[in-house]
């Protein structure tokens, strides 16, 4: 049985603390990082069954649709074409748009392309109240109940409980120093922010014309349905941060399913299996006297030795050593490599 809505999948981003397995000609979401199957196949799979193929919609830039022709060909599955990367704010804003456009007063759930969610049963039954507290006009999230202090993620301050079983939203709270996020764990009134949202398309775009400054110069366009002029006009931001963070009527429902955003390479031991070391193993290698490493090759055999907490990759010709605990900072480790690489032909 389908929700009598549509769903929205947020497939743009490259993934740049995957590579170098993850590049722009195969981002993250293209990658099997959390099984056999690629996680936008995963995700596309998994709106299908929410909604109908045929009330889907993938919003990603020109190039990611045309890498994803093959995953979308004969499944009734629509892309919506990104003029340039914006954010969420002006993206969910837009499909918000154009699904308003086509069918009035309709409830659309986003999703992600890149996230780990099981089981399916699960994900259904908290949609079901979310479905009901959009319907009653709220914006709605889902929040995940938090085993850890993580700090890349954003956090959710619950308030009361409506009859739908939804809680109204306190504040938002974007990625808290290691002491607050263990406070926020231990208060028990903060959820994890999943980035999975479900509200009516025009609640959405009222509370975004009320409080979405950012993008008060493209509405004209986006009114007209001038998505490149809306694009162009509107600045950068996210949805978190324009509209949920700002709006009045605002709710979240929580998970019941599991749910990772698999971030970074380290992540990869809470979704795979691992060997009676601690070591998650993806293509071929051998271990001895190794544990708690994350190996991950394509085209060639690794051999790991009396090493451990480590991640190791080979991809595309690259080879990347770094700590477990640094994955985090990979973004920002290529920065500073690609600033001090020469420009070509030039000696180091």
């Amino acid at each position: 049985m389908h929700f009598d809505a549509y769903c929205t999948v947020l497939a743009g981003g490259i993934g740049r603390r995957f590579w170098p397995a993850s590049t722009p000609d195969r981002p993250k979401q293209f990658l099997p990082l959390a099984g056999p199957t690629p996680l936008l196949d995963e995700t596309l799979a998994r709106a299908a069954g929410l909604v109908g193929a045929g009330r889907v919609r993938v919003l990603a830039s020109g190039h990611l649709v045309r890498l994803m022709r093959p995953a979308l060909e004969g499944s009734g599955i629509r892309a919506l074409v990104e003029p340039r990367a914006r954010g969420t704010g002006p993206a969910l804003v837009w499909a918000a748009s154009e699904i308003e456009r086509e069918d009035p007063g309709a409830v659309m759930i986003s999703l992600h392309a890149d996230h780990r969610i099981a089981p399916e049963a699960a994900l259904r039954d908290t949609l079901e109240s979310a479905v009901e507290a959009a319907r009653a006009g709220y914006l709605c999230c889902v929040g995940v109940r938090p085993d850890r202090p993580e700090t890349g993620f954003g956090y959710v301050e619950v308030g009361r409980e409506m009859p739908s079983g939804a809680r109204e939203v306190r504040r938002f709270v974007e990625k808290p120093d290691p002491g607050t996020a263990r406070e926020y764990v231990e208060s028990g009134r903060f959820l994890w922010n999943s980035g999975i949202f479900v509200w009516r398309a025009a609640d959405l775009l009222a509370a975004a014309r009320a409080h979405a400054s950012e993008l008060a110069a493209g509405w004209a366009a986006l009114e007209d349905g001038n998505a490149g002029e809306f694009f162009a006009r509107a600045g950068a931001t996210a949805i978190d941060v324009c509209v949920m963070e700002r709006a009045d009527r605002v709710a979240t429902v929580e998970a019941s399913f599991a749910w990772d955003d698999l971030g970074v390479w380290s992540a990869l031991p809470r979704v795979q299996a691992s060997d009676d070391a601690g070591n998650v193993v993806t293509g071929s290698a051998r271990l001895l006297d190794a544990a708690d490493n994350v190996v991950w090759t394509e085209a060639r055999r690794a051999t790991v030795i009396g090493v451990s907490g480590l991640v190791i990759v080979e991809a595309n010709g690259e080879v990347l050593v770094m700590p477990r605990e640094e994955t985090a900072a990979l973004d920002a480790h290529l920065r500073r490599l690609e600033a001090e690489e020469p420009p070509p032909g030039q000696p180091p």
